[in-house]
């Protein structure tokens, strides 16, 4: 009996205090002793472009009493005039009241920034607070954005598909034979595809930023034409439109610059091309392998792109001082024929995403199912061709068609390759080497590499079509014509 008292007694006791720690967990603690606290002390938003918002950014507001306590009021400092939306709960707005939060714990808050245009064309600082009236207490969160006015191309026109799908559209100027011309007043932000129609010609001069958003693109469709005119240290970049931090290195952030037949005068000079689909896509867009087509690419970066840095369709190029790096698969692919010249250019696939890479880093194809196509040339002159991979060159040419024998030539080039190069044709005053070259840091797309000597002391073969063209290496530095740095960097 005594036994089943003692257990009844202690059965009780326990219930109390349960009892009592419960109705204090459930007390509202009112004491101004007692406050929040938070994840961060600010929330920071890189540059935001006005009139598209931003993404969302969160801070996390904790009680670590024993007590429920009561916010009297969340508001922005700013008022109803502030650029900034929180949400608390669900609910988006500028204030909010009696906001309660259990002991222990706690609550995410939700934050937005807007900029409204204005007519200044360096980027401003917006500021705003979070204030948080607790017990007496106000204790206020810092906010702060970066925002910037900039040119808007948005669509006004779709195409339509057989399959129901559209492809949103405008046009870089609604009058024909019309140059548009782009200056560094202020960035350029792309929605959809931007088409530079027949018969007008767009020309972005240096220090032009064009910030392109999910699926966006600039066509330059047959009969158009293209100048990038970028300078060393003031070049022209084509990136994804979100600023956060999170996105500074994200492939596929935009689809591509693709550029049809029908003018000789295609430019790309100094430009710096990154995070896309697609970098350039240089191609016979109809079916007249008569037509004329050029594109000039010169001293211009591209990389980190989600498929191809370069693509190729039966196009002429003349390349030099150009980096192609670190691409989902090929870093140049260069399909049914064509015209190709690449002088002093580095070709270097590191990519080290989420997936692997098993394609190389160039290749090079002159026919599909249906027929064989020219490959008149594809001249590698003074180059650099490496990667992680044992073989970065896939050459796939059919021979079949005696009246379209395909011609390539490697001269001069340092080549990470397990390709035989013992034919004199193709391969003139090569290099090879089964280890990759030592860059300054190609996570980093530097791919200088100072103590390299693999690639220094090549003998120019053609001063007319190699180092004399291009004196200079991609950093303005003067090139040693008489011993040879390959690549497009000077060493």
């Amino acid at each position: 009996m005594k036994i089943i008292i003692k257990i009844a007694v202690l059965f009780l006791l326990s219930f109390l205090v349960f009892d009592f720690s419960s109705c204090k967990k459930d007390k509202l603690i009112t004491d101004s002793s007692a406050k929040l606290q938070f994840s961060q002390d600010s929330v920071l938003f890189d540059t935001v472009f006005t009139t598209i918002g931003s993404s969302t950014k969160n801070i996390r507001v904790r009680n670590k009493n024993n007590q429920r306590i009561k916010i009297s009021s969340i508001q922005l400092q700013g008022g109803t005039a502030s650029p900034f939306i929180i949400n608390v709960d669900g609910s988006p707005g500028k204030s909010f009241t009696d906001i309660e939060i259990a002991a222990n714990d706690s609550m995410y808050i939700f934050i937005q920034v807007n900029v409204n245009p204005t007519n200044i064309n360096s980027p401003l600082i917006i500021s705003d607070a979070l204030v948080f009236s607790v017990n007496g207490n106000q204790q206020t969160v810092q906010l702060e954005a970066w925002g910037q006015d900039a040119y808007y191309h948005r669509p006004t026109d779709a195409i339509k598909f057989k399959d129901g799908t559209y492809l949103p559209y405008s046009l870089v100027s609604t009058s024909n034979n019309t140059t548009v011309v782009w200056n560094n007043d202020k960035p350029h932000v792309i929605y959809g595809y931007l088409v530079v129609d027949s018969t007008q010609k767009l020309i972005i001069n240096a220090g032009v930023r064009v910030y392109l958003n999910n699926k966006a693109a600039l066509w330059v469709y047959s009969y158009g034409e293209l100048k990038v005119l970028g300078q060393k240290g003031n070049e022209v970049i084509f990136t994804g439109a979100r600023r956060e931090k999170d996105f500074a290195d994200e492939p596929g952030q935009w689809d591509r610059i693709w550029i049809n037949e029908g003018s000789v005068n295609n430019e790309i000079n100094y430009a710096i091309i990154k995070n896309g689909y697609i970098g350039v896509q240089a191609e016979l867009f109809g079916s007249n392998f008569n037509s004329p087509r050029r594109l000039k690419i010169t001293n211009t970066k591209i990389q980190n792109m989600s498929l191809w840095g370069f693509y190729g369709y039966a196009y002429n190029v003349y390349g030099g001082n150009n980096v192609f790096s670190n691409c989902q698969e090929h870093c140049v692919n260069l399909l049914m024929g064509g015209k190709y010249t690449f002088l002093h250019c580095t070709f270097a696939n590191f990519w080290e995403k989420e997936t692997t890479r098993d394609k190389p880093t160039i290749n090079i194809n002159n026919y599909s199912s249906l027929q064989v196509l020219p490959l008149d040339s594809a001249y590698f002159g003074n180059c650099i061709v490496d990667g992680k991979l044992s073989n970065e060159i896939k050459l796939d040419l059919d021979y079949s068609d005696t009246n379209f024998p395909p011609s390539f030539v490697f001269n001069n080039c340092w080549l990470k390759t397990t390709n035989n190069t013992s034919n004199a044709t193709n391969y003139v005053n090569i290099r090879t080497d089964a280890a990759s070259l030592s860059y300054t840091d190609y996570s980093k797309y530097d791919f200088q590499a100072p103590n390299e000597t693999r690639i220094r002391g090549f003998v120019n073969p053609n001063a007319t079509t190699t180092a004399a063209k291009f004196p200079f290496d991609i950093n303005a530095v003067s090139r040693n014509t008489s011993s040879v740095t390959v690549g497009a960097y000077e060493n």
